[in-house]
Order: C-alpha cells, then sequence, then structure tokens
C-alpha cells in the first residue's frame, strides 16, 4: 500500500479539486463527503472505484492517482506520477482516447465511455461507464481532467 499520499498538502486539495469539479459538471457527489478536507482526501484516495488525472500540459503527465488505480495500472506513486497521460492506453487506442478527452474539454464531462486501457506491465483491461471530467479552479478556470470508473475486466 501507498504511504499516506493524502495527507500531502498538495494532495488535500487537488482531492478537493477533483470532488468540486465532478459536482459541478454533474450535479452529483462523486462519493459521500463527510469531515474535513484530510478526511475527504483519504476517503477518496481508498474509495473502491478508480480516480485518475492529469494536467494541462501539452503532453499531460498523471498527477493523482488513488490506490485502486495505483494498483490496476501496477505503478508506485512516483511512477504513476511522472508517465504522460497518454501511455496509459496503447498506440492503436490513443486517437480514440484523445477524441474522448477532446469531447470532455468542450462540453465540461463526457460519462459512459469504455475503451481498452494498459498497464505498465503490458497487461490490457476494457474499461466501463468511464466518467471524465475537467478539473477546475476557484476562479472556474481548467486545470486538469480527471477519469473515474468501477468496473474494468481484464483481457487476454
Amino acid at each position: 500500500m501507498t504511504p499516506q499520499i493524502w495527507t500531502d498538502p498538495a494532495i488535500m486539495e487537488w482531492s478537493q479539486l477533483l470532488l468540486d469539479s465532478f459536482r459541478h459538471w454533474t450535479g452529483r457527489e462523486l462519493l459521500e463527503r463527510a469531515g474535513d478536507r484530510a478526511c475527504q482526501a483519504q476517503a477518496l484516495f481508498l474509495a473502491p472505484l478508480v480516480v485518475v488525472s492529469h494536467g494541462i500540459e501539452t503532453d499531460p503527465l498523471l498527477n493523482y492517482g488513488n490506490q485502486i488505480a495505483l494498483d490496476l495500472w501496477e505503478m508506485s506513486w512516483e511512477q504513476f506520477v511522472q508517465t504522460p497521460s497518454r501511455l496509459t492506453a496503447e498506440p492503436v487506442n490513443r486517437a480514440e482516447r484523445a477524441g474522448m478527452l477532446e469531447q470532455a474539454k468542450t462540453r465540461g464531462y463526457f460519462d459512459s465511455y469504455r475503451g481498452v486501457r494498459i498497464t505498465v506491465t503490458g497487461r490490457r483491461f476494457f474499461v466501463e461507464n468511464a466518467c471524465i471530467w475537467n478539473v477546475i479552479d476557484a476562479e472556474g478556470q481548467r486545470v486538469g481532467q480527471t477519469a473515474s470508473f468501477a468496473h474494468w475486466t481484464w483481457l487476454r
């Protein structure tokens, strides 16, 4: 298990942006928001659904993955946050992934996404019913994108 990443003040702040942005775009809560920011950051990190995000760089790096995401992609926190987001998909699936991200960027969020992803060791899995949303700051400026899903199937 990853050390208590959620206790880092920057991670607590980013966690709030992820949760607030989800509510902004969908009108729903991603998870029950009980307790203070630290409790919510811990709940997000330990949630039983995958939560991953990246920034807005030209070739965005992953900047957050909760424990289930780290386990799924078979990476440590340190590996994860140094990985270009595009590498979570095989080259053949990257154009489709880019199109979906662009739709989410334009509309604010995109739900019911399905697609194949790949782990750092080359294992492939099929994602179903993923939601992708723009992460916005307190001024409403886009600062990243997040994806969340609870269903995936390992492929051979």
